[in-house]
């Protein structure tokens, strides 16, 4: 199943996404969930034995906003993929490389991302995000993946000259608008566990970065189980997976995000993030 946030004029609500359009799960339910982080709080499966014959709009008639607009925590993970290293020129790390991102850098399926004033240094990172569905402390590396509800994609906009004018990459990750999520989350019941999923970024249409998840340095039970000792995930919670190689900063020679672009993020099993490139 495909669930998503979006807005609808003036009202922002999240439902399924189906072949013919949306069902609007808050209104369907009356108002019970605010949101789809709340939803997936409650985790009550029989809430969403509802009709889906008839939509309440079409794919037209919304606009999509992040996955989850309103988590509490954005984990990112940074050189994850063995040939992101290698272009980077770094060494395998012991552990996961953690770093956050905040809800305002976040943006939707077909919105666009924002090219700042500061840089133009702006470059993709596709990757694939977990959404964890329920809480949990020291998680176990063979229990993790019953804490997920659902996967999606993301794009991890980066302003390069900001994530490096210092050790902490915080600046060049968090500018507001640079980072896409979308454009739906696929429950965890579509996709099998230790399932390999494949990974492709494209720019204008041509193939940038290409990878599955069975070259991830750290798995995604290892990431949780590492990222929940140190922190209780909670529902809605997004987890960033890393990059492959590819990236633009690192070609020669280099390529940057400019006005016009557009940039899709396509996993299999989920779908196709895009999105395009405004100057702000």
């Amino acid at each position: 199943m495909k669930l998503a946030s979006f807005s609808y004029g003036n009202t922002e609500g999240f439902g399924i996404v189906t072949d013919g359009g949306v069902i609007d799960l808050k209104k369907r339910l009356n108002n019970k969930y605010g949101d789809l982080k709340s939803f997936i709080e409650k985790n009550d499966a029989e809430e969403i034995n509802i009709s889906t014959d008839q939509i309440d709009y079409t794919l037209e008639e919304i606009s999509f906003l992040p996955v989850i607009p309103n988590p509490k925590k954005i984990v990112c993970v940074g050189l994850n993929y063995h040939a992101h290293i290698d272009e980077v020129g770094v060494q395998k790390a012991e552990f996961p490389i953690i770093f956050l991102r905040v809800p305002n850098s976040q943006i939707g399926h077909q919105n666009d991302l924002i090219l700042p004033k500061e840089s133009f240094r702006f470059d993709y990172e596709g990757e694939i995000a977990v959404i964890i569905g329920k809480s949990g402390r020291r998680i176990k590396q063979e229990e993790a993946l019953g804490y997920v509800a659902g996967y999606s994609c993301y794009n991890d906009g980066s302003i390069r000259d900001w994530q490096l004018r210092t050790q902490q990459w915080g600046p060049g990750k968090n500018f507001d608008g640079t980072g896409a999520f979308g454009p739906w989350m696929v429950t965890k019941d579509e996709i099998k566990d230790g399932e390999v999923l494949t990974l492709e970024t494209r720019l204008n249409g041509e193939v940038m970065q290409r990878s599955s998840t069975d070259k991830l340095i750290f798995s995604i039970p290892e990431l949780i189980a590492f990222i929940s000792t140190f922190t209780t995930l909670n529902p809605g919670d997004v987890i960033v997976t890393g990059t492959p190689g590819g990236v633009g900063d690192k070609r020669n020679p280099q390529i940057y995000l400019k006005d016009g672009d557009k940039v899709e993020v396509e996993v299999s099993k989920i779908g196709t993030l895009s999105n395009k490139v405004k100057a702000e």
